[in-house]
């Protein structure tokens, strides 16, 4: 592989203060660098800086929200850079325009390594030969007779050796080599990627060494909680503070837009403030909302035609020829994120500047959150990214981050708001509710020829939306692989005023849920074996095709099960990987047990599969979770869920076994992140409606009966 780009709009190096190299680079199509100064680091979209004594630092422009991003970055740089994984280090990234991509700094969309995959491996790349062609010259030779290895140059006709941290300030005084010169690595010589690696932030984790919002103190910081309305979208009328202010600790109840805070010499001693606090809320237009009423505007949005958002062929009219229709709605529940670690943000707002401690996964988006709150200019704001206990979409930045700034703001004062399990529910930016009405026509010999799709949900984005169609909101509907020749997917926006956001895999988390148990209910009146009905509607796409066929092999597709037992298979694309999962159920005493799923994934050049392993195994739990009981219900405005046993993720003693099977393949990698949540929902489905004859048309699936 060649790189195509010249060398001055890709390596900018220069020599710091305390001595060594320093490689920075950044995305094609991002502005230059500042400059090349120890001062210009901030201004870096990644680099390396390889120290005197050898240690190499790296720079990590993508926050690590748990999902290793710390160690699969560091992989790609040390691959082509050769250097002794022992002698890595990291940091995070500063808030700068050249570390965005598509205008946010940040990780969304299982976007970590397959956007920075090229670029770090060149930057590493472009690293070593500048090491090697200063080994070159203090030995007087052709950089050709110099070889890497292990932070090493070696003189491969002497065998001579000079570490990396004795060139680098040699090597920091040379212009780079034009970049058309240096070739990358095929994956057949690959020592780093792609061998299982142990984590790199998990030795700080487990000695407590690692800084979350909640770990950080700063000289005459207070604590902050926030009562809100608890109706969605309602506001402060009025407030009566006496009560709150008389409780021992507390030091100032100050209104800020989102409600009012009370803030103490402690958390304790806020958060009984404020429930002593007496406030009267105008309840807004939300007040009598309530979850049969949402249920039936999204039934109602579905029973006419929308917005076109995908047709082939013929589209609907093609199922006025059909030789047999086949109808079925689908609903999906309002969800929230529920993240380990509640929201917690550190402030610190002077004249003349502001300062914020907190995990993000869009550090960019929270740096202006604290910009609009704090009313200064970008270049007084500065933010400190953290360590994330899960986000997965709700930390984007938000709520908590113009709290803090505006608490911290109005008394003065460095603040650490903090919010509750219940505060974190209830507040939530929650994955939309959502209705989908099926309906496809066979032919005569019973081939699926006609498919059509008219879903309903909020927009997880306003930016999403094009031509009155929310792209999530479509998402593993309209941008299926089967090979259907007639196709048509609209969708209707429904107007409900709760507000929403992007939620682990997005609208593929509830639309791949519809979509699986809609083909595998035409596999049945098919009267053909669910994942031969797929294999044929995937005879013309490979990758899927083949994670379909590994994870039916593994799982041992129909083979004899134990008495009781039934296997569901779901399949989806999404995110530039492939994946497709069995899931192995029983009925017991009328509730769901999963024991086993077998998922067999396509993600391109697995870097870690360690990583990969870890992340399917977070998604699938992630996505069991809420298939079998996730449910945010809503009465009279107010969500009616308040903590875990309301809200109630899976347990230890129901997790079931796990297997993971990668497809080996060196195209340049997809998504892991969010891939394996989609299609759990509905393998466990499918497989219920094996084992009992019923078919399970809405989540979660507790509000179901099975005997």
């Amino acid at each position: 592989m060649n790189i195509r780009l010249d060398r001055r709009s890709f390596l900018k190096v220069g020599s710091t203060a305390a001595g060594g190299l320093l490689v920075g680079f950044y995305l094609p199509g991002k502005s230059e660098l500042a400059g090349q100064s120890a001062g210009s680091v901030k201004n870096l979209n990644a680099f390396v800086h390889i120290g005197t004594d050898d240690l190499v630092t790296f720079v990590i422009h993508k926050p690590e929200n748990g999902q290793g991003t710390t160690t699969s970055l560091a992989q790609l740089l040390a691959e082509e850079l050769e250097v002794d994984w022992k002698k890595i280090r990291w940091e995070y990234a500063p808030i700068a325009q050249v570390y965005a991509s598509g205008g946010l700094q940040g990780t969304v969309g299982s976007q970590a390594i397959r956007s920075t995959y090229n670029p770090l491996r060149q930057a590493g790349a472009v690293a070593r030969e500048m090491l090697k062609q200063a080994a070159a010259q203090q030995w007087g030779i052709d950089k050709a007779q110099c070889r890497a290895e292990n932070s090493t140059i070696i003189n491969t006709v002497t065998n001579a050796r000079l570490s990396y941290g004795s060139l680098a300030d040699a090597a920091s005084q040379l212009t780079p080599p034009a970049a058309n010169t240096i070739q990358l690595k095929p994956a057949s010589e690959f020592k780093v990627v792609g061998k299982p690696t142990k984590r790199l932030d998990t030795p700080a984790k487990v000695m407590g060494k690692a800084e979350f919002a909640l770990d950080v103190r700063r000289p005459g910081m207070l604590y902050a909680v926030v009562a809100r309305c608890p109706v969605i979208g309602g506001s402060v009328a009025g407030f009566d503070a006496t009560a709150a202010k008389a409780v021992a600790g507390v030091k100032h109840v100050v209104q800020i837009p989102e409600g009012v805070a009370v803030v103490a010499e402690n958390t304790w001693a806020a958060m009984e403030g404020r429930k002593a606090l007496v406030v009267q809320w105008n309840e807004g237009e939300n007040a009598a909302l309530n979850t049969e009423a949402i249920r039936d505007i999204l039934t109602k949005a579905t029973a006419t035609p929308g917005n076109v958002a995908t047709k082939r062929g013929e589209g609907e009219a093609a199922l006025a020829t059909s030789a047999r229709l086949i109808e079925a709605t689908y609903e999906a529940p309002y969800l929230a994120h529920a993240p380990m670690e509640p929201f917690t943000c550190v402030a610190d707002v002077k004249a003349n500047s502001c300062e914020v401690w907190v995990g993000s996964q869009l550090p960019s988006v929270a740096n202006g959150d604290a910009g609009r709150s704090s009313g200064l200019p970008a270049n007084q704001i500065n933010l400190h990214t953290l360590y994330m206990g899960g986000g997965f979409g709700s930390r984007g930045g938000g709520a908590f981050v113009t709290e803090a700034v505006g608490i911290s703001k109005a008394i003065g004062a460095p603040v650490k708001l903090t919010y509750t399990r219940e505060d974190d529910l209830q507040t939530d930016r929650f994955r939309p509710a959502s209705y989908v009405r099926f309906k496809a026509g066979m032919d005569a010999s019973g081939k699926l020829a006609t498919w059509t799709a008219r879903a309903s949900c909020s927009s997880f984005s306003a930016q999403g939306m094009q031509n009155g169609v929310d792209r999530e909101g479509v998402a593993g509907i309209n941008d299926i692989l089967y090979n259907i020749p007639n196709i048509q997917v609209e969708y209707r926006e429904p107007g409900i005023k709760i507000p929403t956001n992007y939620w682990r895999s997005v609208g593929h988390s509830q639309n791949t849920f519809f979509t699986e148990s809609f083909i595998d209910e035409l596999a049945i009146a098919s009267g053909k074996d669910p994942v031969e009905f797929r294999r044929e509607l995937l005879a013309n796409q490979p990758r899927l095709l083949g994670a379909l066929n590994l994870a039916a092999e593994k799982a041992g597709w129909g083979k004899a099960l134990p008495a009781g037992r039934a296997m569901g298979v779901a399949a989806v694309n999404c995110f530039g990987s492939f994946n497709a999962q069995i899931a192995e159920v029983s009925i017991v005493q009328g509730k769901v047990r999963v024991h086993r799923v077998v998922s067999a994934v396509d993600c391109g050049q697995a870097v870690n599969p360690a990583g990969v392993e870890q992340q399917m195994q977070s998604a699938i739990v992630y996505g069991l979770s809420a298939a079998l009981r996730g449910n945010i219900t809503f009465e009279k405005g107010r969500v009616q869920q308040t903590n875990f046993h309301q809200y109630e993720p899976l347990r230890m003693d129901e997790m079931p076994v796990i297997e993971t099977h990668i497809v080996p393949s060196t195209n340049n990698p997809g998504g892991m992140g969010e891939v394996g949540t989609p299609a759990i929902a509905p393998a466990v489905a499918n497989a219920i409606f094996k084992a009992t004859g019923k078919r399970v048309r809405r989540m979660p699936f507790i509000l179901e009966t099975f005997v």
